[in-house]
């Protein structure tokens, strides 16, 4: 991940505490995971639980994703913030999850500092043995372990 999108992911998450922030990770698979080119911010449809929740409207993917392929690149993840909360996938998180295969960055965001941020890849081949696990970020040659 290029050093500039891991720091626009996690000033975004300041931005918008005490809210939950959220966006869309664009890149393409490589050996080990995905290579991402950039994110795009985008809202969060969850306006009366925004402070606990985060949603992405399916017609902003749409244009993400045809952005994307148009730049021969595919949807690699999703990122989002945990306001005063741990780096780490909540049941919520899980539940809500379907893009198998992709990167689900969390930012921990403590009165309005990012303090971590982790990845997990969603796992599983169905969505009834979907689960999460931890993976290493790698910025600009610098490892963050998983």
């Amino acid at each position: 991940m290029p050093k500039a999108v891991y720091d626009e992911l996690r000033a975004h998450g300041e931005r918008v505490y005490p809210q939950e922030c959220c966006g869309v990770l664009v890149g393409r698979p490589e050996a080990g995971g995905w290579a991402v080119a950039y994110a795009v911010r985008t809202g969060n449809a969850e306006a009366p639980a925004a402070r606990r929740r985060y949603r992405i409207e399916p017609q902003e993917l749409v244009r993400i994703q045809g952005e994307a392929a148009r730049r021969d690149l595919e949807i690699a993840g999703f990122y989002h913030s945990h306001p005063d909360h741990p780096a780490d996938w909540s049941p919520s998180d899980l539940a809500e999850a379907h893009w198998l295969g992709c990167c689900y960055v969390i930012t921990a965001v403590v009165g309005g500092k990012a303090i971590q941020t982790n990845a997990f890849l969603l796992a599983g081949t169905l969505e009834e043995d979907k689960h999460f696990e931890r993976e290493a970020i790698e910025v600009a040659g610098q490892r963050f372990p998983g």
